[in-house]
């Protein structure tokens, strides 16, 4: 096998990139890769020491003629350094701003002597994009990658549409390990939550106005109007003060809990009947790939990247952005029907193992490193846990 030497920079705190980064980083380590991770802090999901997994820690000068710790540059040169040292193939970054443009920087100071691929994530693009004064250094941070991905087609779109990219847009999906994400035996755990006549719906987020958390308990309240309910509400975020007055202003503060942050999400996510993402805005929706992994269908908004993973009808069913009635309707509807809704699970199952396993997108993310390296490698795809 054709071991590569992989620099890895990303948010290292809680966030879908930073969990996806890193979880590739390990899934590439397995594999018999060399992967340095190049960040402020180790990543919340590295864990304890793993083989061929390492870690360099970006060290900010807090010179006092700087107002603020310069970081990008700090971790620019972490990057340069780190490449020299350990010989590193490629740079893989994930989100563009600082980190696309910390790694051409970076490039430049090796002489051009190492490739960069970088991922968008999303509000990258869709947020950050938005912005007239990062705008052209995001373009720049993107033209200058030797390869660039994103996670889902409607991101590849929306980054052209706001930046005037032109150039080759690598799609990669989000993923998901089945041997972390798989359904769990929750039987004694579950009437801790709801009674046995009683559907569990649950909702996960970072509780933030793209999110619409206000929908899901406008949805929950409908359907508990027809069949006997509980909301469960995972996460925290600045919304969640508003939804918990919400809560106690109609009356349902006996039938919703909220659990704050969990970290064994698959486990959380396996008392669930159903899964509830009314998002706004939303590149891909790792939640609604977690949930299917644990079959789990979800109900979700025709918005971003969520059509490109919840097949309508067979895995969740979707509405447009901010009908409630719509996506309560569809709730019932498989909530009330048992026969349908072991119909839904197996698909969700099926969905997650063959479109979006771990073994299909880490080839994917090889084949494009040995592409920009010129390097050619046989790829074996499998769907085992």
């Amino acid at each position: 096998m054709d071991r590569l030497k992989i620099g890895i920079t990303c948010y290292p705190s809680l966030g879908g990139s930073g969990v996806v980064a890193t979880e590739l980083g390990k899934l590439l380590a397995e594999k018999g890769h060399e992967v340095h991770f190049i960040t402020h802090s180790i990543p919340f999901r590295l864990g304890t020491f793993q083989k061929n997994i390492y870690y360099h820690e970006v060290e900010v000068n807090d010179y006092y003629v700087f107002r603020y710790p310069p970081y990008d540059l700090a971790l620019a040169t972490k990057m340069a350094q780190v490449a020299k040292m350990e010989q590193l193939d490629l740079l893989h970054v994930h989100y563009a701003v600082p980190h696309a443009v910390c790694a051409y920087l970076a490039k430049q100071m090796l002489g051009g002597q190492i490739k960069v691929v970088t991922t968008l994530h999303g509000t990258d693009i869709t947020v950050l994009g938005q912005d007239e004064s990062l705008r052209d250094l995001i373009r720049l941070g993107i033209n200058e990658s030797d390869a660039v991905t994103a996670v889902s087609n409607d991101l590849i779109n929306e980054t052209r549409r706001v930046l005037d990219i032109t150039r080759d847009i690598d799609l990669t999906y989000n993923f998901v390990d089945k041997r972390v994400y798989y359904p769990r035996d929750v039987t004694d755990m579950r009437g801790d939550f709801a009674a046995d006549n009683e559907k569990i719906l649950m909702h996960i987020s970072n509780f933030r106005p793209v999110k619409r958390v206000h929908d899901v308990v406008d949805v929950f309240a409908k359907v508990n109007r027809k069949l006997p309910s509980r909301l469960l509400l995972v996460g925290e975020g600045p919304d969640l003060p508003k939804i918990q007055a919400k809560v106690y202003e109609m009356g349902l503060e006996d039938k919703v809990r909220f659990l704050g942050k969990q970290d064994d999400i698959a486990q959380v996510i396996s008392l669930a009947d159903l899964l509830l993402l009314p998002s706004e805005k939303e590149s891909f929706g790792l939640v609604a790939l977690e949930a299917m992994a644990c079959g789990v269908p979800t109900i979700g908004s025709l918005a971003g990247g969520i059509p490109e993973l919840v097949q309508h009808g067979k895995t969740g069913f979707l509405a447009p952005i901010g009908d409630t009635d719509a996506m309560a309707a569809y709730a019932v509807r498989l909530l009330g029907d048992p026969a349908l809704a072991e119909v839904f699970r197996k698909e969700c199952l099926h969905r997650a193992c063959n479109g979006f396993s771990r073994d299909v997108i880490t080839n994917q993310y090889e084949d494009i490193y040995y592409r920009v390296l010129g390097r050619k490698a046989l790829r074996l795809n499998s769907c085992s846990r």
